[in-house]
């Protein structure tokens, strides 16, 4: 007899079964063989095959434009760093502990240019907040503090925050190159391990029309613990900023009385890689050519700079988690033998690490008719670390998706919860941001936590301690019946979305209705 979908009453053993599948899958995927799955890689090629082939395992139609692959091309670029410096004022930067260049824009061999602070360097026409406006930036570069004010709406403050739409009007008022200092209370990686992953390449979509900032010609990250000496001579400290910050206040917009020189080498190189797609096809006449994208990004970050003798990143929360649910919810559907009336697109994308280029080209250029694309469900390291009862839910509040969640989720005994920390903007720093700019309502998920619990602790030690690091691998605890219940969960969601008349609709108050076709 088929399983049921719905699970509410599983008996722990089922839930724990399932779980043991899901993880399976993640011990493939996160093995040290397929070295972290880095984008363009042959781990990552191996790992590209494997999920093709439990898409067709589980009866799923190929959808890529060759087979169940959708092939994109790179721009890859690496700092060569002892060819390369940075001064402020006459005076070297220590390249990995006072500030880094990226590499996500081709500098020019040499740069030079005065300093302006702007705040957050934030413009939202729409609510009135221009960090810009009345400051002289013509050929300057723009010195500023990530994050944004609290007045902002928090997934709206992430949009501003995005690269591309903060450099629309960077360019505009002439600025020409950008110094981010990461707020330390947002940070979700210390500066020390963080800094280890300048020695990785870049990667950026070959089709210039996906490039982000156009015209920029540095860009740089400040160690907020080396931010001081930004503010020398300027009246302001940087203390005095994160004061500001903090308490909720104004911040001050002033010149810098420093100019900021550099000198960058780089190696570029093209590379390739592939997204993975396949179909379960619908049912109903009219709703099979609509399709729910259930997502997950299949790529991570590869070999790096060892931390404590470890050398692999094997990204196994981070997201080999997410792409089994995939391969998880995929085999159910195969094996319980029911359709819904909208089909599901599964695909597990690439570049997701390098700045969500696999999912960005793929929304942009589905693999199937254009518009006919209506919910994205992504699923990026959602941590089952201890059992699920909560859930926080990315994008519930701006469509009726997270009417359907709450549904679904209800009866699971799963209580929904708002993002409880908006300043990290995980709201844009995932796949579904893609989708939602080409204006699909879209939902990002993470197992939930009250504040001040032992499963906060939890999960604060698993940032602070495993993410981004080797350490993110087969030997850590995980929750099976969690991840279980998670799936469970998704597949609910999926089935309500895909058999409903009506396709989601993006709430008449929300920000992201813009974006809508």
């Amino acid at each position: 007899m088929p399983r049921p979908l719905l699970l509410a009453l599983a008996l722990p053993a089922l839930l724990l079964a399932d779980g043991q599948r899901w993880w399976s899958h993640v011990r493939f995927l996160a093995d040290d063989k397929l070295e972290g799955r880095n984008t363009g890689s042959d781990g990552y090629r191996q790992a590209a095959v494997y999920v093709a082939g439990e898409f067709e395992k589980a009866g799923l139609e190929p959808a890529g434009t060759s087979g169940y692959f959708q092939p994109l091309q790179f721009r890859s670029r690496r700092i060569v760093e002892e060819q390369s410096s940075l001064r402020l004022n006459g005076q070297p930067l220590d390249l990995g502990e006072d500030a880094n260049i990226s590499s996500r824009t081709e500098p020019p061999d040499t740069l030079e240019a005065g300093i302006v602070f702007a705040g957050y360097a934030l413009t939202a026409p729409e609510l009135s907040y221009d960090d810009l406006a009345g400051l002289d930036l013509k050929g300057k570069a723009v010195l500023y503090l990530s994050g944004g004010p609290a007045s902002i709406p928090g997934p709206v403050r992430a949009h501003y925050q995005n690269a591309g739409e903060r450099w629309k009007f960077l360019q505009k008022a002439g600025v020409i190159a950008t110094l981010q200092i990461q707020n330390p209370k947002a940070m979700d990686i210390p500066w020390a391990r963080a800094t280890l992953a300048r020695f990785q390449p870049s990667m950026s979509l070959s089709d210039p029309s996906f490039a982000d900032a156009p015209g920029k010609r540095l860009s740089v990250t400040v160690n907020p613990a080396r931010a001081e000496k930004f503010f020398t001579g300027s009246g302001h400290t940087f203390a005095e900023i994160l004061e500001l910050a903090g308490a909720g206040k104004p911040l001050p917009r002033f010149p810098i009385p420093a100019r900021i020189e550099a000198r960058v080498r780089f190696e570029a190189a093209p590379a390739d890689c592939r997204n993975v797609a396949g179909i379960l096809r619908g049912t109903d006449p009219r709703l099979r050519d609509e399709y729910i994208v259930l997502s997950a990004h299949l790529d991570h970050v590869g070999v790096g700079r060892p931390i404590n003798g470890d050398r692999i990143y094997n990204g196994a929360m981070d997201n080999a988690a997410g792409t089994a649910s995939l391969l998880e919810i995929a085999a159910r559907l195969q094996e319980s033998k029911k359709r819904f009336r909208r089909s599901l697109l599964f695909v597990a994308v690439t570049g997701e690490e390098k700045g969500l280029l696999g999912s960005r080209f793929f929304a942009a250029h589905p693999t199937v008719k254009p518009g006919s694309l209506v919910a994205n469900l992504n699923m990026d390291m959602f941590l089952p670390l201890f059992p699920l009862r909560i859930l926080t839910a990315f994008g519930a509040e701006e469509s009726d998706l997270g009417e359907r969640l709450q549904e679904v989720a209800k009866p699971l005994g799963i209580r929904l919860q708002p993002d409880l920390e908006p300043d990290r903007n995980r709201f844009i720093r995932s796949d579904q941001y893609n989708f939602i700019r080409q204006g699909i309502p879209a939902l990002a998920f993470k197992v939930g936590y009250d504040k001040g619990t032992k499963e906060e602790a939890v999960a604060r030690a698993w940032i602070k301690e495993r993410y981004h690091a080797p350490s993110d691998d087969l030997n850590q605890p995980v929750d099976l019946e969690a991840a279980a219940g998670f799936n469970n969960l998704i597949l609910a969601l999926a089935e309500a979305v895909a058999n409903d008349p009506q396709r989601p609709r993006w709430k008449p108050e929300s920000f992201f209705r813009r974006f809508a076709k």
